[in-house]
């Protein structure tokens, strides 16, 4: 469901005869230099894909992207980052790949265009060249030439005759009219006789025309190469006679970007119906999708909200009210510990509480705050027990509606469970803040009445707690199973005011365990509530 429409690459695809310049046009372009330490330019043995960008920003930011890897570089080096990553991909020897590497360029005053620099045609292979050299090269051309959306730069070097450079021919292959060509002539300070008279004459029917250049030379900046160019069409006796319009790396820019934009033109109206193709595709089962959708969600509200489950009669696992309760009461049950727990505890706090209580330090806070760690393991089981069960329900309900057309189950199910993680998260988060406000309030009661009714009733037990543990007896009672032998012979009003604490916290925990109780009933209902109501509307998005 997130197929969409493949957009053109629209690029300007650098051809031409080995040595007749296409990096110098590059570099010119692009305002960076693309030459070794040495000098001399690098040698394009993998499609190089130029990615100019004007940018504001005074910095220019540079980076290769080849092999899945993103590599940062800068102007220094730039031209022995394309070396290394030309080497990774075609070795070290002078072979080629068609594997290309892309160069994303972001500079202030750089044109707008996508270019594409290729391997320069070599008719006789050399040295550490495969025999079958210009076949490789001449089927790498073929394949970036080719799509409509691309703009075919055939850079011809001033001195030859282009009836006859191999780069023509194969740019005539795919492009016969020549109506996606543009010419540029390389080095027109060193043959200018006679130039004007061969763009003029368009003997190769170059249909977007000609511009002529000058290429920067030696250690010239690119402003000072600009500079150069400019004087050298204006003053010179032959060149300065050749219209304004087709000469200069300026205007070189200005003719791409406008012939880029003429093809975006161009191809617009068909990608605006490709887009309505692909939503008139995809309306049907989105509508379908959706509809199957508002039936799953009748029933999760009928299940999880309601307690119905007419749609499962024989399917426990989807009564949902019972295991649910079950759940809840098993929570309730772990944080009210039963009569025996009960005078082991007591019995123990007694104990290791003693030392305390001799100094006459009472400190209820603290021991509360020990009972309490001791339901974070406990609240946090139940949570993720309530949404594994309601994560099982949900993907049922799910399975069942879409049964009939699988290809939605797979994305349906992938949703369905990561939402309800996210649900869970929420859950465990809540429990958590829940436990630390008792932690942190250790001593909040919001009916005082009602703890005191509580601490009044526990404390009746104190005359056969004091009988229990008096003399030689050892439990009685309700403290029968205790283990007091270490209370015997200890003074009567310390054992007094353990029990007093000790009670003080008995009543106190039954308020913070119903209170626990009923808040993580209430929190967990109000979730699956909003589940099924109103989050469910991601399994849309």
């Amino acid at each position: 469901m997130k197929e969409g429409v493949q957009l053109p690459t629209i690029s300007v695809v650098v051809i031409g005869d080995k040595s007749s310049g296409k990096t110098s046009v590059l570099e010119s372009l692009a305002g960076i230099s693309l030459s070794t330490r040495g000098g001399q330019p690098i040698c394009t043995r993998v499609p190089l894909i130029m990615r100019l960008q004007n940018h504001p920003n005074p910095n220019p930011e540079l980076f290769l992207e080849f092999a899945g890897k993103t590599v940062p570089t800068d102007e220094q080096h730039v031209s022995d980052a394309i070396s290394l990553a030309t080497e990774e991909i075609a070795g070290k020897g002078k072979g080629i790949s068609n594997n290309p590497i892309t160069l994303v360029v972001k500079k202030n005053g750089v044109p707008d265009l996508t270019m594409v620099d290729l391997p320069g045609i070599t008719r006789v292979p050399v040295h550490g060249q495969p025999e079958d050299i210009y076949e490789q090269i001449s089927k790498i051309i073929m394949e970036f030439i080719t799509p409509e959306e691309s703009i075919i730069l055939n850079v011809l070097p001033v001195s030859v005759d282009f009836c006859t450079c191999e780069s023509i021919r194969l740019s005539k292959k795919v492009d016969r009219t020549g109506r996606r060509t543009l010419a540029v002539v390389t080095r027109a300070d060193q043959s200018p006789q006679g130039l004007l008279d061969k763009v003029a004459a368009d003997d190769v029917s170059i249909g977007l025309g000609y511009v002529c250049v000058r290429n920067r030379i030696g250690d010239e900046s690119f402003d000072e190469a600009r500079a150069e160019e400019a004087r050298l069409f204006d003053t010179h006796p032959h060149l300065s006679k050749i219209d304004k319009s087709i000469v200069g790396i300026p205007v070189l820019a200005e003719w791409l970007v406008s012939i880029q934009a003429g093809i975006i033109i161009k191809f617009l109206p068909e990608i605006v119906r490709k887009i309505n193709d692909k939503l008139t595709s995809f309306s049907q089962p989105c509508t379908t999708y959706k509809h199957i959708l508002d039936h799953a969600k009748d029933s999760l509200r009928k299940i999880l909200l309601q307690g119905e489950f007419d749609e499962y009669p024989d399917e426990n696992a989807m009564h949902c009210t019972a295991p649910l309760a079950k759940m809840l009461n098993m929570y309730s049950e772990a944080l009210k510990p039963d009569a025996q727990d009960i005078s082991n505890c007591f019995a123990k706090f007694l104990i290791d509480k003693i030392r305390v209580l001799e100094e006459s330090i009472s400190d209820f806070r603290a021991i509360l705050e020990n009972k309490m760690e001791a339901i974070y393991p406990i609240s946090f089981i139940f949570v993720e027990n309530v949404w594994d069960y309601v994560e099982r329900v949900f993907v049922r309900v799910l399975s069942r509606h879409y049964e009939n057309h699988p290809e939605f189950l797979p994305l349906v199910k992938r949703k369905a469970r990561k939402l309800i993680a996210m649900k869970k998260k929420q859950s465990i988060d809540w429990a958590k803040d829940a436990v630390e406000m008792e932690m942190k309030l250790a001593d909040y009661a919001c009916h005082r009445e009602h703890y005191s009714a509580l601490y009044r009733k526990l404390m009746a037990d104190e005359d056969e707690f004091l009988e229990a543990f008096g003399g030689n007896n050892i439990g009685g009672g309700v403290f029968r199973n205790a283990d007091g032998v270490h209370l015997r012979g200890m003074e009567t009003s310390l054992k007094e005011e353990a029990f007093d604490v000790g009670t003080r916290v008995r009543a106190y925990w039954e308020i913070v365990s119903t209170r626990m109780v009923d808040n993580m009933a209430l929190h967990l209902r109000f979730a699956v509530r909003n589940l099924v109501t109103q989050d469910i509307e991601a399994l849309i998005t």
